[in-house]
């Protein structure tokens, strides 16, 4: 995936939800299958009260994985390869009815870049995003309201120069369309606009 948190993703780091920092009471943990959606099996929940908290961390590792994005034409054109590992931390919460309200997605990127394949050239960037999606019906994820924000820098290794960015805020409605944005965004001015010549200097470097 281009995942657009490296697409959408590409922003400023925002303050953490102030429910995150929350202690939360003791209490038996509820059953997964009582919650709706259900968390995935690496969550572990808790209660705080009458809600549900959920949270979970994994770590994840891409190898030159391919991306539908390609440089150049004929026998020079070539496909984008993502490079680098991922932190990722999630947290869910439920309200007295085990319905799903709010969730939470944080990404740290290290040892990240982008590569080509056929010269073997690289271009490194830093990454990180937090997503928080706020339902407007309980336990509904089509009616969820999704703000992004974060940075997602590359930079030139031959010349240190920063060749591609997208750093800023981005707020989507339930049905996917944009509601606000705000910063330097060079993936949503490609995807959603069709305005390519940010990758000019991308391609540049990597070819």
């Amino acid at each position: 995936m281009l995942h657009i948190m490296k697409l959408a993703a590409a922003l400023v780091l925002a303050t953490l939800s102030t429910f995150a920092t929350v202690p939360a009471a003791m209490g038996a943990p509820p059953a997964p299958q009582g919650l709706n959606p259900a968390p995935p099996e690496f969550y572990d929940c808790t209660t705080l009260g009458a809600l549900t908290l959920c949270k979970g961390a994994r770590h994840e590792v891409k190898v030159s994985e391919e991306q539908d994005l390609v440089c150049g034409t004929g026998q020079d054109a070539f496909f984008i390869h993502d490079n680098g590992a991922v932190d990722q931390r999630f947290t869910r919460w439920y309200d007295a009815n085990g319905n799903l309200t709010k969730r939470v997605i944080e990404e740290r990127w290290t040892e990240t870049f982008w590569s080509n394949p056929l010269s073997g050239k690289t271009l490194p960037y830093t990454q990180t995003d937090k997503s928080t999606t706020e339902l407007t019906v309980p336990g509904d994820l089509d009616s969820g309201v999704e703000t992004i924000v974060g940075e997602n820098l590359y930079t030139d290794p031959a010349t240190h120069k920063k060749v591609f960015s997208s750093v800023g805020r981005m707020v989507f409605g339930s049905d996917g369309t944009p509601e606000f944005l705000a910063g330097q965004l060079n993936f949503i001015d490609a995807f959603l606009y069709g305005d390519w010549s940010a990758y000019d200097a991308m391609c540049a470097a990597l070819a």
